[in-house]
């Protein structure tokens, strides 16, 4: 326990150095509840588990160009990849003029509208402070279940929580075919109702509401097919929603901020493009 206290404190301090902010998302208690407890789990590479006390770690820009992006890690939805889908990626966009904030969601453990309504939190608190930090536009994006969850978020919203752009990497979209009664889901409890499972398949909400994409995805990923993105980015050009999709040949699965991912300076090239047009 006190080495995973020590771990918190080395993460969040070597982020503050850089200008960080750590919002609580419900200083007075969430409306939901996970059901769990204790302290958080930090692992290699910056992994966050059993968290219940969800923040925002926002990293202001200097000279903001009026966007912001919150990003919300991967992980299964049994921790976050705070790092390389997180932390890593804010001198990045702060160097594009664009507010990062890092959203340290709650685990959802069977209860499915958990981490939604962070993510729906967070676009909030953006909003409700846009002026102090320069604010115009709000994105959401995320990886591999982070980027379920910033999807979810770009189909089911309010005229306040709806996000202005979404971009995802390698995202989970559907559950068809991947939950059955008591199968093991962490999204959902062992027994969930068809109709709670159908909520979550993204691709069966998209209306020419939603906001425009910027989706990436390779075709060797064996964790999330591209099959995913594929029926997502079908759904959106049906309804009109503009679209840019991102197929590689090679590179797999989770490769984030990474140098190591070969297409890293084609994507970040072209998502740069993309932005200077919301």
């Amino acid at each position: 326990m006190k080495r995973t206290a020590i771990l918190i404190t080395l993460l969040l301090t070597s982020a503050l150095a850089s200008g960080q902010q750590v919002i609580k998302l419900w200083p007075d208690g969430a409306p939901n509840t996970n059901s769990l407890s204790g302290p958080e789990r930090v692992m290699e590479g910056g992994r966050i588990g059993n968290i219940s006390d969800p923040e925002l770690l926002l990293f202001p820009a200097a000279e903001p160009n009026g966007l912001a992006v919150i990003m919300c890690p991967g992980g299964g939805y049994a921790y976050v990849a705070a790092g390389h889908e997180g932390t890593d990626m804010a001198a990045w966009f702060n160097a594009q003029g664009i507010t990062y904030a890092v959203l340290k969601y709650r685990m959802p453990n069977g209860h499915a509208d958990v981490p939604l309504t962070d993510a729906q939190r967070a676009i909030s608190i953006l909003r409700s402070r846009a002026d102090e930090w320069g604010i115009r536009k709000v994105g959401i994006m995320g990886g591999s279940a982070g980027g379920h969850l910033a999807a979810t978020a770009s189909v089911h919203f309010t005229a306040r929580t709806r996000p202005d752009f979404q971009i995802l990497l390698y995202p989970l979209i559907t559950f068809e075919g991947r939950v059955t009664p008591g199968g093991r889901n962490l999204l959902f409890d062992m027994y969930p109702e068809e109709e709670e499972v159908a909520y979550y398949c993204c691709e069966k909400h998209v209306t020419p509401n939603c906001p425009p994409a910027f989706i990436v995805h390779c075709e060797d990923d064996n964790t999330v097919p591209v099959r995913d993105s594929r029926i997502y980015v079908q759904a959106l050009e049906e309804n009109g929603v503009p679209v840019q999709f991102l197929v590689y040949p090679d590179g797999g699965h989770g490769f984030g901020f990474r140098d190591s991912f070969a297409h890293k300076q084609e994507w970040t090239s072209a998502l740069a493009e993309w932005l200077k047009t919301r």
